[in-house]
C-alpha cells in the first residue's frame, strides 16, 4: 500500500490501526483519538488506515507542487501528539473560519488543527468541519491543487 515516491516520509502502510491507537499512553489522548476517528469514519465511511508510523488516516488523495514533486495524503488524518491531538486537514483553514469560530479552544497550524481535549470542543460544529474537509477534499481530485 506505500507510496510509489519513496522520498516521502508519510506513506500509507498495513499496520494495524487498533494495535496503534491500544498503543497510545495517554488515557485521556487515546480516547480522543478514538473519539475523532469515529467522527472521521462517520463522515467518510472509508476504513482507517496507518500513514507513516502515528498517523491515522481516511481516504487518499494525489497531489504535485509546482516544483515537481508529489506524493499521496489521507484526506482526513489525526494523530495523538505529546501536547494535543492533531488533526491534518488536507487544505488548511481559509475555507472554514465559520466553524473554527465555534468549534472552542484550539489552535492550528499550516493544515493541523489543535485540540487539547475533545470534550472541550463542540463535537457537533467538528463532525461538520470534517465533513465538509471531507467533501471538499474528494470533489474532483483530478483538478485539485497541491495541499496548504
Amino acid at each position: 500500500m506505500a507510496s510509489s515516491d519513496s522520498s516521502n516520509k508519510t506513506v500509507a502502510t498495513d499496520a494495524d490501526v487498533e494495535a496503534f491507537v491500544t498503543g497510545v499512553e495517554d488515557g485521556t489522548r487515546r480516547a480522543d483519538l478514538r473519539t475523532v476517528l469515529g467522527l472521521m469514519h462517520q463522515v467518510t465511511g472509508e476504513p482507517p488506515v496507518m500513514w507513516g508510523s502515528s498517523i491515522v488516516g481516511f481516504g487518499s488523495r494525489h497531489y504535485r507542487y509546482a516544483t515537481g514533486r508529489e506524493g499521496d495524503m489521507p484526506v482526513l488524518a489525526a494523530a495523538a501528539r505529546k501536547t494535543a491531538l492533531t488533526i491534518y486537514l488536507w487544505n488548511g483553514f481559509e475555507d472554514y473560519a465559520d466553524l473554527l469560530d465555534r468549534l472552542g479552544p484550539h489552535s492550528t497550524g499550516k493544515g493541523c488543527l489543535y485540540l487539547k481535549r475533545v470534550a472541550d470542543v463542540d463535537e457537533e460544529v467538528l463532525t461538520v468541519l470534517l465533513g465538509r474537509c471531507w467533501q471538499d477534499g474528494t470533489q474532483d481530485i483530478s483538478e485539485a491543487p497541491a495541499p496548504a
